[in-house]
């Protein structure tokens, strides 16, 4: 009997003696409410106390397991400590969710990796905090402006519209604190309404992938993520103060924070900004000052499976347009764009007169969250905006201080999403949109009105979904459907109603005929598809191949659609089309990445074909009571883009970096086989960084901007009658500038006050060498050159 026993005892351990005990457990640890990554986090399998720690990418591993079911408690500094049980049955994949907030004292933990992908298949730009700190004097498109492929569309200097790839405008899609924003952005002079120091990081998409923001970002998506506040008992802040050279100016803008660890949290922030008439190497720009006042507040309640956040922001922006841009006769229009000094040139001044931008935009935003076992993550979001845009033309007598241009856009979206792990390999994110906007044109300005008074009503849904076929490979499909109905009230003159053949194409919408005016009540329909497939692929441990195809449809916007006359701070007459359809946009973008500390790159090139391209073009010269202007009428036509950027860095030293980018884009219009106005010329920067932590973290930083000369460029000059000679003038309004080399210098140092604050201070030199040269897509290089050197001083202190 005793051997029967010991046989049996030695058969029931055949299976432990065979257990498997040479498997893995691998992942990442990530924020449980934007998925981004945590380094640094620490991992203990309870009973053994075999602990580990992930790495610089929130990745992790455990080694030489057996298999079976264990218990894992894991923890990161700020994050609440969460207990997992993992369930082993051969080399298993699991990443793992904290609840995480970030230090704001510090601002950034680690500098561009700490961040949501909005995309998995597109390689995003991102700017952190720390660098938009050298922005603060600036605008949004000037901090753009250092992300190879995004360049920018000026009206002088102080209208600074981003260009991503090429497009701009109502191509690129802004995102304020999780609001899409509604500014009247048709506008080639309209800057984005956003202060960007209220922004704790900002990601650029170069492209339409990221659809839960809208199918027709046809150009690219840019994203101001707003800062996160620490779930304890905490008060902390910083504030800015910026004086600069040129432009006699300075601009102040301060922060406070109050977090509990219940999860309440608020903060205020604010800014002023105040510059005079800026410069060129050789003459005062006159009329060109900027007066601007923004503040937010921001409070909210974040739990971990629940939270809720109120956001309201007041930006209110007085801009001054160059004199000399608006004239009189032909005469002065043919010697102003021939001349090479403006025909207007007065003293320094701070006053700002007509012409003159005076814009006001208000922003709410009411946001709930709520996690919910097995399903996800469910988000509700309702937003209102207002946007009120005068536009002051020079004019005479009782009218003088009346606005040419008075628009006020108000616009109410309500959102809800759903992000759900559907399981540990594959997410789904899905979301449905309703959008109500009223655009009222007051007929009060006695000028006749650009763009009509309408109603537009739009709907959209969207599912995305990604799939981690392995750990290493990922791949990512999404689909959005968007429709948009517009209500519209216009005014026509008979003769242009005729001239575009309306009468014929669309006799059912006149309602009423007032001498040589007709109202018109056209009532448009339009339904665009969009969608996205593409991956991502790492290997070597430090390789990534990003792959996507994005399919984007737009409709046109308004002013495409209905401009009939004088755009007052644009000084030109635009002219639309009703007849226009929705631009149907196919791209392919392919990036290859290394991410190394001594020498990392990224090579990004994209083809890109749009059908029914809308298009604005200078056609002629026209003489109005006010004098005369330049005609730019909008069409359509079938449109190519390809190109290429590159981003590399190489570390020579321990303490010093040099940093390269290039960016290349061609623009051809496919229906007349000729190049596509407003191109960005080629450009390349290269930097030399010297960064010392132990000399009080010195940042030493010499730029090179080279812009080639844009050789490429349709020819849309014209001629003009000019009365006072009786003789016909040939008009170059095509012909592009010579190519520039522009010097910048920038640096800091960090001296710490007391234990818990800390001040930088910071000197920047741009256009070290006081270079004069104007920039192809400065709208204002026919009639004055770009800015002279400027010194920039910044005070910064957190405390």
């Amino acid at each position: 009997m005793r051997y029967k026993v010991m046989i049996l005892l030695l058969l029931s351990s055949f299976p432990s003696i065979s257990q498997n005990c040479d498997v893995s457990l691998s992942g990442k640890v990530i924020d449980i409410h934007d998925g981004s990554i945590l380094p640094g986090a620490t991992l203990v399998i309870s009973n053994t106390q075999e602990a580990v720690q992930t790495n610089l990418y929130g990745e992790y591993t455990f080694s030489n397991l057996c298999e079976g079911t264990y218990f894992i408690q894991v923890s990161h500094p700020l994050c609440l400590t969460r207990g997992f049980t993992v369930k082993i049955s051969g080399d298993t994949t699991r990443d793992f969710k904290l609840e995480h907030h970030l230090e704001e004292l510090n601002q950034i933990l680690i500098e561009g990796k700490t961040f949501q992908n909005e995309t998995e298949s597109i390689f995003q730009n991102r700017i952190s905090r720390a660098a938009l700190d050298r922005y603060s004097s600036g605008s949004l498109g000037d901090a753009l402006n250092s992300i190879s492929g995004v360049s920018s569309l000026n009206t002088g200097n102080t209208v600074v519209k981003p260009v991503i790839n090429g497009l701009h405008s109502s191509r690129v899609v802004i995102i304020n604190n999780g609001v899409r924003m509604e500014d009247q952005e048709w506008g080639a002079e309209h800057a984005p309404n956003i202060d960007i120091n209220s922004a704790g990081s900002i990601s650029v998409i170069k492209g339409a992938g990221a659809l839960q923001y809208g199918g027709n970002a046809v150009g690219g998506v840019i994203v101001a993520n707003s800062k996160k506040a620490p779930v304890k008992d905490t008060l902390y802040g910083q504030t800015q103060f910026n004086a600069a050279t040129n432009g006699r100016g300075s601009s102040f803008t301060s922060e406070i924070t109050k977090a509990y660890k219940t999860g309440w949290y608020g903060s205020l922030q604010g800014t002023l900004k105040r510059f005079g008439d800026f410069q060129t190497p050789d003459y005062v720009l006159s009329n060109t000052g900027i007066f601007e006042r923004n503040a937010s507040i921001r409070f909210g309640l974040n739990q971990f499976d629940y939270g809720f956040e109120g956001y309201y922001s007041i930006f209110k922006n007085k801009i001054g347009i160059l004199r000399a841009s608006h004239i009189g006769g032909a005469q002065d229009q043919v010697r102003a764009i021939n001349s090479s000094r403006p025909l207007i040139i007065g003293e320094f001044g701070y006053t700002i007169e007509p012409p003159k931008q005076d814009v006001t935009h208000h922003l709410a935003r009411v946001k709930a969250f709520k996690e919910f076992n097995g399903l996800g993550k469910a988000s509700l979001q309702y937003d209102f905006q207002r946007n009120n845009r005068l536009e002051f033309d020079i004019r005479r007598g009782s009218d003088a201080n009346k606005a040419s241009l008075d628009l006020a856009l108000t616009t109410h979206t309500l959102l809800l999403d759903l992000d759900s792990e559907v399981s540990e390999n594959l997410n789904l994110k899905t979301g449905i949109m309703a959008r109500y906007q009223d655009n009222f044109a007051d007929p009060e300005t006695g000028v006749r009105r650009l763009i009509p008074d309408y109603e537009k009503y739009e709907l959209g849904a969207y599912a995305i979904v990604d799939f981690k076929i392995r750990e290493n490979w990922t791949v990512e499909a999404g689909g959005r459907f968007d429709y948009t109905y517009m209500d519209v009230f216009k005014f026509y003159r008979s003769s242009f109603w005729e001239s575009r053949n309306y009468d014929e194409l669309f006799p059912e919408i006149v309602v009423e005929e007032s001498g040589n005016q007709l109202l018109t009540n056209p009532q448009l329909n339009f339904y665009n598809a969009s969608a996205t497939a593409g991956s991502t692929y790492s290997f070597d441990g430090e390789y990534k191949l990003f792959f996507n195809y994005s399919l984007a449809s737009r409709a046109p916007n308004p002013s495409e659609l209905f401009s009939e006359g004088l755009h007052h701070s644009a000084s030109r007459i635009e002219l639309g089309d009703l007849s226009f359809q929705s631009e149907i946009s196919h791209k392919l973008a392919l990036t290859f990445q290394r991410e190394n500390s001594t020498f990392g790159f990224s090579i990004n090139p994209y083809i890109h074909s749009i059908k029914d391209f809308i298009v604005i073009e200078p056609i002629e010269i026209q003489q109005t009571i006010r004098g005369n202007f330049q005609v730019w009428e909008y069409r359509q036509t079938n449109a190519s883009l390809l190109g290429v950027d590159v981003d590399a860095s190489l570390a020579f030293a321990k303490n010093l970096r040099f940093n390269h980018q290039f960016s290349l884009v061609k623009g051809y219009d496919r229906s007349r086989n000729q190049e596509l106005i407003d191109m960005p010329p080629v450009n390349t920067k290269n930097e030399l960084v010297y960064q010392n932590p132990k000399i009080y973290n010195l940042r030493l930083a010499l730029q090179s901007e080279y812009v080639f000369r844009q050789n490429e460029f349709p020819n849309n000059n014209f001629e003009v009658f000019l009365p006072e000679t009786e003789t016909t003038e040939l008009i170059d309004v095509s012909t592009p500038p010579n190519a520039y080399n522009l010097l910048n210098f920038n640096s800091n140092i960090d001296l710490n006050t007391t234990s818990k604050s800390k001040l930088t201070l910071g000197l920047t030199v741009s256009n070290l060498l006081n270079t004069s040269y104007r920039n192809y897509l400065n709208r204002l290089r026919f009639y004055a050159d770009d800015l002279g050197r400027n010194f920039l001083l910044n005070l910064k202190l957190n405390y």
